[in-house]
């Protein structure tokens, strides 16, 4: 009887600290907003980062300062280049090869390397178009702060939002631009540089970290190790702002054929430009269709009319006219 007693707590337990809250779930749940490092949607990564490293435990100094990874770990594609530990309150600020810009839907997405679903290490996320003025996301957090998790505690992914770490490894945590408040030291279509800030999970409110709402955000804490805080292990660009590019007129060999009814294929001058992106863009100065190049482009679903192929690789860029039947 005791046994049953017990097992039935604990469900009612795990019932509670798992409890759906209003946001998107976890990783591989219906409602999920996570993005695979894999998606075709993501067109390009962070270059460049600097950094302002945290200590492993903000209330003890003596312990020093995180350790893990280097300024290289967060450039390149997720899971290559290792993670980047900011430790309590750390902050690394990523530059990019091109701007991002707003477009449709997510714009970007913050990678982390967490074990597993509920083993959250979050972050602010803030965007600067200048290097200097930076704008932080609306985050909220509802995870329940009458008693601390500890290190190992657990977190809901759907009582989180607009915060980094939402997510297990390899699947991203997403953002939308036009969640920002516009400003004009903002330039919602030329983002240069986006800054993490790892949130210290503590509910001890010298050191607590809090969301717009001015709620303590509960993460894993205390984390004293090397790798504390966030584990930063890269950002995707989903939109990128291709204005201010040089015009090269030869990345594009033929576009074919042209006028098109469904399908046009795609020539590129050299083998090297196959890492190319490419935007379809139609007579009022709007992106319709973009990703990463391919050699055969379905149009099918445009409507009839001229527009403008633009394809873009390193610091060069082609556009042509093609016109749909």
């Amino acid at each position: 009887m005791l046994r049953m007693f017990l097992n039935s707590l604990f469900v009612c337990f795990l019932s509670v600290a798992y409890a759906q809250g209003p946001y998107a779930a976890q990783a591989g749940l219906a409602g999920s907003s996570a993005i695979h490092k894999d998606s075709s949607i993501i067109l390009a990564w962070a270059n460049k980062c600097v950094l302002q490293r945290g200590l492993q435990n903000i209330a003890d100094s003596s312990l020093g300062y995180a350790t893990v990874g280097t300024i290289i770990s967060p450039t390149g594609k997720a899971g290559e280049n290792g993670i980047l530990s900011l430790g309590d309150g750390g902050v690394a600020i990523l530059e990019f090869p091109h701007p991002i810009k707003d477009g449709p839907g997510y714009d970007f997405v913050v990678f982390e390397n967490s074990f597993l679903p509920t083993f959250l290490e979050l972050a602010f996320v803030e965007v600067s178009s200048d290097g200097i003025n930076f704008f932080r996301f609306p985050s909220h957090s509802l995870t329940d702060t009458a008693n601390p998790i500890g290190g190992f505690g657990s977190i809901e992914a759907s009582n989180i939002n607009n915060l980094a770490g939402k997510y297990i490894a390899n699947y991203g945590t997403p953002f939308d631009l036009i969640e920002l408040p516009n400003s004009p030291l903002l330039d919602k279509q030329q983002i240069t540089h986006v800054k993490v800030i790892d949130v210290v999970g503590t509910i001890n409110p010298q050191y607590a970290s809090y969301d717009t709402a001015n709620r303590a955000i509960q993460d894993p804490y205390p984390t004293p190790y090397p790798s504390s805080g966030f584990d930063l292990d890269a950002i995707g660009v989903i939109h990128i702002a291709t204005t201010g590019l040089v015009e090269h007129q030869s990345i594009i060999k033929q576009v074919y054929p042209n006028p098109s009814n469904d399908v046009i294929y795609i020539q590129l001058v050299e083998k090297e430009y196959r890492n190319a992106v490419f935007e379809i863009i139609n007579s009022r100065g709007l992106s319709v269709l973009s990703g990463r190049f391919v050699d055969k482009l379905n149009i099918s679903m445009l409507k009839s009319g001229i527009y403008y192929l633009r394809v873009t690789s390193d610091d060069e860029q082609t556009t042509i006219k093609i016109i749909k039947n």
